[in-house]
């Protein structure tokens, strides 16, 4: 059997700069609380709480004072630096810069079109942390879409800027843009200058990701794909690789790889999510080749 990692899988910039600033604060002493998950990945999660990071929520933080708190990648509202400020707590700020850029676009976008009682799109997940960062500079204003039944909460008699969750797909980006413009030319007849303006918000580190996988999936027989469950960019990049290839198969760890999946003639694929460490995919490659 012949088994290849994908060396474009595994952590993007964001999310290893992150961990990074973890791992070296806990390296000085002392406790460090995370404010959610720093990664959608169960194990690297267990790990970091091995070395000693505690997981914490928004109730949590809430409760404790005159303490050290990570900000993951995601970013945070406004609401969570004005908590830490009650709370005497030091904010280690891992925000990815891309997140950071789009959380300043959206504010500043946001504070432009007010007069205009303009609306802020987001094209993302609701809930997702870095989706509920953004709604936080528009005052919880932002209207967020995931799918075409979502637009039946914009008010179309109103100005629109579009923006997009940086770890959504371009292609989806550009579906939702075509279906509000043709929602807008319905309803008034025509696109009017000024009235839209969509803006691509997205990661390219990201979004660069799939026709990659694409070409990686076609050149294996079988492709692991190993991921976090939690992981919305994995349960994405799961999809591209088994378009491509039908025995591709979602695995946490080695542990949940069946038997029946894999020949001894096969050459197989292992890649990951942008939330997947490195050190997991050599992982299930070493209990392959044994």
């Amino acid at each position: 059997m012949k088994v290849e990692i994908d060396i474009n899988s595994g952590y993007c910039f964001g999310v290893e700069f992150a961990i990074q600033m973890a791992e070296d604060e806990m390296n000085q002493g002392g406790t460090l609380y995370c404010l959610g998950d720093i990664v959608h990945n169960s194990m690297e999660v267990e790990r970091l709480e091995a070395k000693g990071l505690k997981i914490i929520n928004y109730e949590d933080l809430k409760k404790i004072h005159d303490a050290k708190v990570l900000i993951r990648a995601h970013g945070e509202p406004p609401e969570t630096y004005k908590t830490a400020l009650t709370n005497n707590l030091e904010l280690i700020d891992a925000s990815c810069p891309v997140v950071l850029k789009l959380q300043n676009r959206v504010k500043n976008s946001f504070d432009q079109v007010k007069d205009k009682k303009g609306q802020i799109v987001i094209y993302g997940k609701p809930g997702h942390a870095e989706v509920t960062g953004l709604i936080g500079q528009t005052n919880e204003e932002a209207i967020v879409v995931m799918e075409e039944k979502d637009l039946e909460r914009i008010d179309w008699s109103r100005p629109i800027i579009l923006y997009s969750q940086t770890t959504k797909s371009a292609k989806g980006f550009y579906q939702m843009k075509s279906l509000i413009e043709d929602r807008i030319i319905q309803e008034k007849g025509e696109l009017i200058e000024g009235e839209f303006k969509a803006n691509d918000s997205i990661c390219r580190q990201v979004s660069n990701r799939e026709p990659q996988l694409e070409k990686f999936a076609k050149q294996h027989d079988v492709i692991l794909f190993v991921s976090g469950k939690k992981s919305s960019n994995g349960k994405a990049l799961y999809q591209v690789c088994l378009k491509q290839n039908q025995r591709s198969y979602f695995i946490e760890n080695e542990y949940e790889i069946k038997k029946e999946w894999l020949k001894e003639t096969d050459n197989v694929g292992i890649c990951g999510a942008t939330s997947t460490p490195n050190w997991l995919m050599k992982q299930v490659s070493n209990f392959l080749i044994g």
